[in-house]
């Protein structure tokens, strides 16, 4: 299987000796897979979109609102894979560009910037858990979409279109100790110390991170009906 990462930021330098940059954290939570860099900051696009088998879009510290060109192609890209029905993941940034370029609205959220580990709720009886760093959220769906989890803070955690795009507001390919160190480093700056203390301890809890790569694999395979996890109405 090989999937195409469309590379929306990088890790700040003074944190890549934690894991390196976001590749090689996608590269390890896609262990196993042929994985494709394009660097959109870099004005890197795909050239022919046959040329893998899914498509990835990470996180970024942009907003997907931002009038910079290179996010603007981002949005036409991403209509491209709906209109053409070609397997999308959106994961933070990539999420949210999901229902901005298909007609949602994304904004910042009204609580403030979202750290530490999340529970998503699927349904009544079942919740997993993801790391977020994120301060933007998706307010409201664009026609299309449905939404498959809730997060207590985020009422859009994860989200599809048919059966060719998966949106997820957390980051799966995160870990603890990175999310950590980009909390500390933002704590009392952009991000206000009661937030970012409550979110550091909340990493006590362990991410359920295999359960989100199974998930992302089963829908890369077979579509959003294939993912063992969806099923039942989230839990509003």
């Amino acid at each position: 299987m090989r999937l195409g990462l469309l590379l929306c930021d990088h890790v700040r330098s003074e944190l890549q000796s934690l894991g390196g940059d976001y590749p090689d954290y996608f590269a390890r939570f896609f262990d196993g897979l042929e994985l494709v860099t394009f660097d959109l900051t870099n004005g890197h696009f795909p050239d022919d979109l046959d040329s893998c088998d899914a498509w990835i879009g990470s996180g970024s510290l942009h907003s997907v609102y931002d009038e910079v060109e290179w996010i603007q192609r981002f949005a036409a890209l991403v209509r491209r894979f709906d209109e053409e029905e070609r397997r999308y993941v959106g994961i933070c940034f990539g999420s949210q560009m999901i229902g901005h370029a298909l007609g949602g609205r994304v904004a910042r959220a009204s609580q403030g910037w979202q750290v530490g580990i999340k529970e998503a709720k699927l349904g009544p009886e079942r919740t997993l858990r993801i790391l977020h760093c994120n301060q933007d959220q998706i307010l409201h769906l664009s026609p299309r979409m449905r939404l498959l989890a809730t997060a207590d803070t985020n009422p859009v955690e994860i989200v599809s279109v048919g059966e060719h795009m998966l949106g997820l507001q957390g980051h799966p390919e995160f870990t603890a100790d990175y999310v950590a160190a980009l909390v500390k480093v933002r704590m009392g700056k952009s991000i206000p110390t009661e937030i970012a203390e409550s979110g550091l301890r909340s990493l006590a809890m362990a991410p359920d991170t295999e359960a989100f790569r199974t998930m992302i694999l089963e829908f890369v395979a077979g579509g959003v009906s294939a993912i063992s996890v969806v099923g039942a109405q989230p839990t509003a």
